[in-house]
């Protein structure tokens, strides 16, 4: 009965910390998982899938690595399972009405007015829109590391110990990736000297 109770108590400490923790990263994670998806359902859903593991091992989490490099790893890894489990798409067009099994009904789709949310406004701008699909055409392990060197601003050796790989990986990862990203710049930027697209 002892041991009982200090299991208990153990487990109360540790659910502690966690929140604790979870509460002081909560937005840097998000931050990373609406980059990695680059849409904010998804970037919950990642959110959310990628604490409820961390919860789950949390007694495997070596307190000598930041709590950050940690969720990074994590964050990462749903990452790679949501692409895995998510279903090749369907092209359906907007304006044509669906019908339903089952139904005698058509939905009618509704394109939601981006105006109403300040979120939605600012990711439309079209400069950022170029960056975030570049980030989307990255494979994932690519578009990872460049978040974490060029948005979160971590070290190439805190980004391999977050991303359990190389310092040599990290560099080429890293390379290429922005490699990537200042040509897709570079056209955005050619595009709009020409006239092709506009701001706002």
């Amino acid at each position: 009965m002892e041991w009982t109770k200090e299991a208990a108590a153990g487990w109360q400490d540790a659910r502690a910390e966690f929140e604790t923790l979870m509460r002081r990263h909560h937005r840097t994670v998000y931050n990373i998982a609406y980059r990695l998806t680059g849409n904010r359902d998804d970037a919950e859903d990642l959110t959310q899938e990628a604490f409820i593991r961390a919860f789950r091992f949390f007694d495997r989490y070596n307190r000598d690595m930041p709590f950050e490099n940690w969720m990074y790893r994590i964050v990462n890894n749903a990452f790679i399972d949501m692409l895995r489990r998510r279903p090749k798409l369907q092209v359906q067009s907007l304006d044509q009405p669906l019908n339903l099994q089952d139904s005698d009904r058509d939905v009618q789709f509704e394109i939601a007015d981006p105006a109403s949310n300040p979120e939605s406004i600012v990711m439309s701008e079209e400069l950022e829109d170029y960056i975030q699909r570049a980030l989307d055409a990255l494979p994932p392990d690519f578009r990872t590391t460049v978040i974490l060197a060029d948005i979160q601003g971590l070290s190439y050796e805190e980004i391999a110990e977050a991303m359990h790989c190389s310092l040599g990986t990290v560099r080429s990862r890293l390379h290429r990736g922005r490699r990537f990203l200042r040509q897709h710049i570079e056209a955005y930027q050619k595009a709009k000297a020409r006239g092709e697209v506009t701001d706002g």
